[in-house]
C-alpha cells in the first residue's frame, strides 16, 4: 500500500513565541530550528521579518536547514499594490524559499477589523498571492478565523481561499484562529473546502487549544483530507496554545490508521529524540517541563507501586500504549527498587559508568538521589551533578581541593560620571595539596554597560582564577547559562541553581546546587563543576 504524504509545518518561532511569558533570542531560535530541522520538520516559520529586531536579525542570518526556510506576513493594504506594501515587501526581503501570508476569510472582521469591503478583501489576498508567485516563492495562505468565518458566511468564506488557490497558493492554511471549534465542526468545514474544488493535497490546518482539542481538530482535518498540519513543539502558542506537534507527531507514526496511511519527514530513528527536544525547549524558556504531556512527560510512563507496576514488570504493554524508548522517554516505577536500579544503571552506563545488576551501590544511589531531591535538587538536567553523585557512593570520588571560605559583597553606588553601577568583589580560599591558597576578584569599572559585575560572576572569577596545579585543566571552562528557580514558596524559599558550562573541546554539562541563599547554591554548582571537568580530563589529585 503506497502512503500519502503528510507536511508538517513548525510555528514554534513565530506563533509560539506569542506565549505570555516567551521571548526568544536570536541564537535560541537559531538553536531551536536546528533541532526541528534535525526532528524532520518540513516547514519552519522563523518568524515576521520586519516585525521586531530578533526576527529580522535571525532572518539576516539565514539559518542553514533542510526544512523549507519559511517567513510570515500579511496581505497586501487596501489602497497600494502589492509591489509598493512596505510591510509585504520586509517579508519578501527575508529571502525565504517560502512565505505565508494571512487574511481575513471572515466576513465579520474583514467589514469589522479591516473596515473595508469584502471585494477589497478578496482582491488584496488574490494580489499579493500573485506577488508572491511571481517573485518565485512557495506561497502559503493562512486564512484567518476560518471555521468561524464559514459558519457565519460559508460563500464568502470559500470565494477567499478559492481566489488565493486560483492565484497560485502551494498550500490553503484553514486556521481555527479562536480555538472554539469542534473536530465533527473541523471536519466538515475541511472536506467542504476540498468539495468546492481545492485539492486536499494543497489545504492545511492550524488550530488553537482553547477547548483542548487543538490535535484532535488537526487528526479531524486530516481524516477529512487535509495533508499539512501546523503546529508548535510542547503546544506553545497565544492564550491556550497551538496544536502539539510533541503529540501529533509520534501519534501520526504510530497510531493507526495514520500509521499505515501516511508518510511524514519524521523518521522513526529521528522520533527517539522527540523527549530531549521538548526538554531543550523548556530549557531555553527556562520553564518547568510539563510532567503530565503525553508521550515526552517525566509522568507519561510512570507507574506507581501496585496493581499497575507489577503487571508492568510482567509485560509493559499491560498499561503502555506505547514503547517509552521509541519517542527517548523512559519507564518509572517510583515504589519498585528493582526498575528503579534498572533506570538508574541506564544512566550510569550513559555517564561512562558499568554497574552490575545488584551492586548495592545501586540502592545507595538511589536513597540518596531520594533525599536530595526531597531538599529541593534536581538531576534530570544536571547530568554532571548526577555523576558525581554516584561516583561518590561508588567509591570513585575524588577530592581534589576544598573551598574553606568565600566572600562575596555586592555594592550598587554611582561612578564618577553619574552613572548607577553595580561592583561585586569576592575572595575565596581553597585548600590545596600544597597547602591554602587565598585569590580574589574586583572589577572597579565598567568596560561594558552589559556586563556581568554580579555575585556569581565574581566567585567564580575568583575561583577560577589559580587552581594551583588544576589550572591547566579547567582554564577554558566556561559558564554559558544561568537558571534560577524558587522551589517552595515565601521570603525563605529554597532556590535550585542550574548551570550550564562548556570547554574548548566542545564538551557541554550542567551542574545543580540547592541552597535557602542563591549566591550559596550557585556557588555549589561551580564548584561541581570544576569537580566534573577535573574527574573527566582525567586529573590526578596533586600530591
Amino acid at each position: 500500500m503506497t502512503k500519502e504524504r503528510l507536511y508538517l509545518y513548525d510555528t514554534t518561532l513565530r506563533d509560539g513565541q506569542q506565549t505570555q511569558g516567551v521571548q526568544f533570542s536570536t541564537p535560541e531560535k537559531a538553536q531551536i530550528a536546528e533541532v526541528l530541522d534535525a526532528l524532520g520538520v518540513d516547514y519552519v516559520e522563523g518568524g515576521w521579518p520586519g516585525a521586531n529586531p530578533t526576527d529580522s536579525e535571525f532572518f539576516d542570518a539565514k539559518p542553514q536547514m533542510d526544512a523549507t526556510f519559511t517567513a510570515f506576513g500579511m496581505t497586501k493594504r487596501a489602497g497600494m499594490s502589492a509591489e509598493n506594501d512596505d510591510v509585504l515587501a520586509a517579508v519578501m526581503n527575508a529571502g525565504t524559499p517560502a512565505v505565508c501570508l494571512v487574511g481575513k476569510t471572515h466576513d465579520f472582521h474583514v467589514e469589522t477589523a479591516l473596515g473595508i469591503t469584502l471585494d477589497e478583501n478578496t482582491d488584496n489576498v488574490a494580489r499579493s498571492i500573485a506577488y508572491l508567485v511571481a517573485q518565485g516563492r512557495e506561497a502559503l495562505f493562512d486564512a484567518e478565523h476560518f471555521f468561524d468565518g464559514y459558519k457565519s458566511n460559508p460563500d464568502y468564506a470559500l470565494e477567499v481561499v478559492k481566489a488565493a488557490y486560483d492565484a497560485g497558493a502551494r498550500w490553503i492554511v484553514l486556521c481555527d484562529t479562536n480555538g472554539g471549534a469542534l473536530p465533527n465542526e473541523v471536519h466538515a468545514i475541511t472536506k467542504a473546502v476540498i468539495d468546492a474544488g481545492i485539492p486536499g493535497t494543497h489545504v492545511g490546518i492550524h488550530t488553537h487549544n482553547d477547548t483542548e482539542h487543538a490535535v484532535a481538530n488537526s487528526l479531524a482535518a486530516v481524516d477529512a483530507g487535509a495533508r499539512q498540519v501546523q503546529g508548535t513543539l510542547n503546544g506553545l502558542g497565544e492564550r491556550c496554545g497551538n496544536a502539539n506537534l510533541t503529540t501529533l507527531i509520534p501519534t501520526l507514526l504510530t497510531k493507526e490508521p495514520y500509521a499505515s496511511a501516511y508518510e511524514i519527514g519524521v523518521s522513526m530513528e529521528a522520533l527517539a529524540g522527540l523527549t530531549r527536544a521538548s526538554r531543550l525547549l523548556d530549557d531555553i524558556l527556562n520553564r518547568v517541563p510539563m510532567k503530565q504531556a503525553a508521550y515526552v512527560g517525566a509522568s507519561a510512563f510512570a507507574h506507581k507501586a501496585g496493581l499497575h507496576a507489577s503487571a508492568i514488570l510482567k509485560d509493559p504493554s499491560t498499561y503502555e500504549h506505547v514503547e517509552p524508548s521509541v519517542v527517548g522517554n523512559e519507564r518509572v516505577i517510583p515504589m519498585s527498587n528493582q526498575a528503579g536500579q534498572s533506570n538508574l544503571r541506564k544512566r550510569l552506563t550513559d555517564a561512562g559508568l558499568e554497574v552490575e545488576k545488584g551492586n548495592p551501590a545501586l540502592s545507595a544511589i538511589l536513597n540518596r538521589i531520594k533525599e536530595r531531591e526531597a531538599e529541593g535538587y534536581s538531576y534530570d538536567t544536571a547530568q554532571a551533578s548526577f555523576e558525581l553523585l554516584a561516583r561518590e557512593e561508588l567509591g570513585l570520588g575524588e577530592n581534589f581541593f576544598d573551598v574553606e571560605r568565600y566572600r562575596v559583597i555586592s555594592e550598587r553606588r554611582r561612578n564618577a560620571r553619574g552613572h548607577l553601577v553595580v561592583e561585586s568583589e569576592s575572595v575565596v580560599t581553597v585548600q590545596l595539596p600544597s597547602g591554602k591558597k587565598t585569590t580574589s576578584y574586583f572589577k572597579n569599572e565598567h568596560s561594558d554597560e552589559m556586563s556581568d559585575d554580579g555575585p556569581v560572576n565574581a566567585l567564580w572569577q575568583a575561583l577560577r582564577q589559580d587552581l594551583g596545579p588544576y589550572q591547566d585543566v579547567i582554564q577554558d571552562v566556561r559558564l554559558v547559562d544561568f537558571k534560577v528557580r524558587i522551589t517552595n514558596g515565601g521570603t525563605e524559599a529554597v532556590t535550585r541553581v542550574i548551570i550550564d558550562f562548556e570547554d574548548d573541546g566542545g564538551r557541554r554539562w550542567a551542574t545543580v546546587g540547592v541552597s535557602a541563599n542563591i549566591v550559596d547554591a550557585s556557588f555549589q554548582a561551580l564548584l561541581e563543576a570544576l569537580n566534573w571537568k577535573l574527574v573527566r580530563s582525567g586529573a590526578v589529585r596533586a600530591g
